[in-house]
């Protein structure tokens, strides 16, 4: 039975009829750099580096190269990573976390986009998380796990995922209905077979489009379109119960289609980056933790 999270309280999205409490513990968002490479045109992912500080991992979504970016805070690319044999069908989030080694990172690169809700079977890649090479423009990556799963449910379109780095679980957000369905994909998941991403409650926000959890564990946030939305676990509760609880709204600057966000690694702030739309300017934004 789906735990659908009490409205009452604030509502989201198009149609808000009450806001969340407004959050000021982080400054306001500071435009880093101006996002102007072609390769970068349809970012629809985000996340900050552990073994690179201060450079952050992003792709592009459906129709692109199966790329994955290492970027600086100037939005300039480091360096570009192929996996080897794959095709990007709609890749619309990555993480960064815990894996199958205690003592490794890995990189979860997320294809679960459907638009027209047509897919059965999504798939996340995981692969150790890369050093950047000087000499080298571009690498291949050919050791990887691939992800298979389908929603408990029913087909969906999905842009955003959440990685929670002490139980290794994923979460799964729709993105086309409201409110908005959390699947869970429970660790370990199987890399030979297809597992299935149970139905684990809703979320009373539509048009999800990207969620990050803190590095420590203890904090998620949560953006559409038009807002981000932060959680804080004082410890004692899961991932579901805790977004059970109201959200509090984070001042966004607003962006022509953003759909990445991305904590700091060392949990000092966080980062959105948004698709470039014709006509409009897309930059990084830093917003740092006061």
């Amino acid at each position: 039975m789906s735990i659908i999270i009490p409205f009452s309280i604030w509502l989201v999205g198009c149609q808000e009829k009450k806001q969340p409490v407004v959050l000021v513990g982080f400054a306001a968002g500071k435009r880093l750099a101006e996002l102007d490479s072609k390769k970068l045109e349809e970012v629809s992912g985000l996340a900050a580096s552990i073994n690179n500080p201060g450079l952050l991992w992003t792709q592009n979504d459906s129709g692109n190269g199966a790329e994955i970016f290492l970027i600086d805070q100037k939005t300039k690319i480091k360096q570009t990573y192929i996996l080897n044999g794959v095709k990007n069908r709609d890749w619309e989030d990555i993480a960064v976390g815990s894996g199958p080694d205690p003592l490794r990172h890995y990189l979860y690169v997320a294809e679960i986009g459907d638009n027209l809700a047509l897919y059965r079977y999504k798939t996340i890649y995981r692969f150790e998380e890369p050093l950047l090479s000087p000499n080298e423009k571009t690498i291949r990556i050919t050791q990887f796990d691939t992800i298979t799963f389908e929603l408990s449910d029913t087909k969906r379109d999905a842009e955003a995922i959440l990685l929670d780095p002490k139980t290794k679980d994923l979460y799964i957000f729709s993105k086309s209905n409201d409110p908005s369905d959390v699947y869970q994909l429970t660790y370990p998941y199987a890399t030979k077979d297809t597992s299935i991403a149970k139905q684990a409650g809703s979320l009373p926000i539509n048009r999800i489009v990207a969620a990050d959890f803190s590095r420590q564990g203890d904090e998620i946030l949560i953006k559409n379109y038009n807002h981000v939305y932060y959680w804080k676990n004082d410890g004692s509760k899961s991932v579901m119960q805790l977004l059970q609880e109201p959200a509090r709204e984070i001042p966004y600057e607003q962006e022509p289609q953003g759909e990445a966000i991305a904590w700091a690694a060392d949990g000092s702030g966080f980062y959105t980056l948004s698709e470039r739309v014709q006509g409009k300017k897309t930059y990084l934004y830093y917003y740092q933790r006061k």
